[in-house]
């Protein structure tokens, strides 16, 4: 029997009610998520914390206060968003209402990875509610403690006849895949993100697909090793490297590598202590199966700091590794832990060649004092996002669009980009059931002279009135 047939067919039902169409509901349920976040912020650290030892600074920073931010600026800007967008007109149509209504698609369904839990389960959340839809949330069943908080707590702040959270691994999320749904949103790996397009495209269901891939962190010869040295160690070990942004490596002359490996040491020193280990700070990874792959790499190339682990801990150490060959696994697959690889290059035209004859990434970064070579950097490759002289702090700006590109993704979130991204376009013209004579010039039978009439008729003017 198929669990979740009941479930799909009332939320379902409940769209086409309405119930979700108007602002005060789609407000109401925004304002649930927003108390769900403030009576719950230390059962929700704390569950962090048991998934991926997250410190309280972290999660607040990284999972918390975002998916915060996105509550509230969709609540500040919810009608707006709504509003009908009016459309320039030709002189044709100058009578008529032209505009593009932005309508629900309506029963979604958000696929949520283990990594970030919390933030990547509520910040699609908030612009599939303020867009009007139906939810049905699946959550990872990696990330066991915030699982459970979304199962059991998270419902209570919502209306339950219009959203849903399902449990299960990936036979369940499989069959959950075989359902029709009005859209799909995932987060995750490449290899799974092909399995939900497939199943997507079984019902012609637009997807965004959130995934990962290598990202390539050039550093010129002009910079401050230092300075590249703290920001670049902050974002790679952050959550103990288990993020989709985070540099999968960097790309330096042979002299520079030599500048910036001691000052990664003194960073990491800082930042985690002599014994990392026993930082409050530093993350663990998520569980076994990842553990031991992110050991297999730490065979790759020379390991200049760090390489310790411990498996009973789920422990791995920073790590930078040096003297690496692009045909090494850990240059062959996404990182997804804190070791950083360091590849040198001749120059900048070879780092370029090197990205360009990689797969699009979904995030890129470029540290130089000269702003020439940050501008060359974005101007001859391509990515999902773009970060100049620092690491992922674009993505706590929700005016820039969040995704990827090729085969790091499709769609974009974020702030008014997660609204459009649940919304469909509508593109709608009112026109009046008068002044028939007017259109005696488009029937047969046709005329040179009517012809010219109508194609001047049908020239886009700027006005949008």
């Amino acid at each position: 029997m198929d669990s979740f047939e009941d479930t799909l067919r009332s939320l379902r039902e409940a769209f086409n009610t309405g119930r979700t169409r108007p602002a005060e509901f789609r407000a109401a349920q925004l304002q649930g998520l927003g108390r769900f976040l403030q009576d719950n912020r230390q059962q929700l650290q704390e569950a962090l914390a048991q998934d991926l030892r997250k410190s309280a600074f972290e999660s607040e920073v990284s999972e918390i206060a975002i998916s915060q931010s996105e509550v509230d600026l969709a609540l500040r800007n919810l009608r707006s968003w709504m509003k009908d967008e009016k459309v320039s007109k030709n002189l044709a149509t100058q009578l008529d209402s032209a505009f593009i209504r932005k309508e629900p698609f309506g029963l979604v369904l958000i696929i949520v990875p283990w990594n970030y839990p919390l933030n990547l389960t509520l910040v699609p959340l908030v612009g599939a509610i303020a867009a009007g839809n139906c939810v049905v949330l699946k959550p990872s069943e990696t990330s066991k403690a915030i699982e459970k908080i979304l199962a059991e707590v998270l419902p209570r702040y919502l209306d339950q006849s219009c959203f849903a959270v399902v449990l299960g691994g990936p036979q369940e999320t499989g069959q959950l895949l075989e359902h029709r749904f009005d859209y799909i949103f995932y987060t995750g790996n490449t290899y799974v993100g092909k399995i939900v397009m497939a199943a997507a495209a079984k019902h012609l269901t637009p997807v965004t697909l959130e995934l990962g891939g290598k990202n390539p962190c050039y550093v010129d010869d002009n910079c401050d090793p230092q300075t590249v040295a703290n920001r670049v160690a902050w974002f790679r070990y952050f959550n103990a490297g288990q993020t989709c942004v985070a540099p999968d490596y960097i790309l330096c002359s042979q002299e520079m590598q030599e500048r910036l490996v001691p000052a990664l040491q003194n960073a990491i020193t800082r930042f985690y202590g002599d014994n990392p280990q026993t930082s409050p700070n530093l993350g663990r990874i998520i569980n076994q199966k990842h553990f031991k792959r992110l050991q297999g790499l730490l065979g790759c190339g020379r390991v200049v700091i760090g390489g310790q682990s411990d498996e009973s801990d789920l422990y791995i150490a920073p790590t930078v590794l040096v003297d690496v060959q692009k045909t090494e696994p850990v240059m062959k697959e996404e990182i997804f832990g804190p070791i950083l690889p360091v590849m040198t290059v001749e120059n900048l035209d070879e780092a370029i060649d090197f990205i360009n004859r990689q797969e699009k990434p979904l995030a890129l970064y470029a540290f130089s004092n000269r702003s020439q070579v940050i501008k060359e950097v974005l101007a001859r490759t391509s990515s999902g996002g773009f970060c100049g002289n620092d690491g992922f702090m674009h993505m706590t700006l929700s005016s820039l669009p969040f995704g990827g590109v090729g085969s790091s993704g499709m769609g974009r979130y974020h702030g008014k980009f997660s609204f459009d991204t649940f919304s469909n376009q509508r593109a709608c013209l009112l026109r009046s059931p008068r002044m028939e004579k007017i259109n005696d010039l488009r029937y047969p039978p046709y005329s040179r002279r009517n012809l010219r009439v109508l194609l001047v008729a049908m020239e886009e003017r700027s006005c949008c009135c």
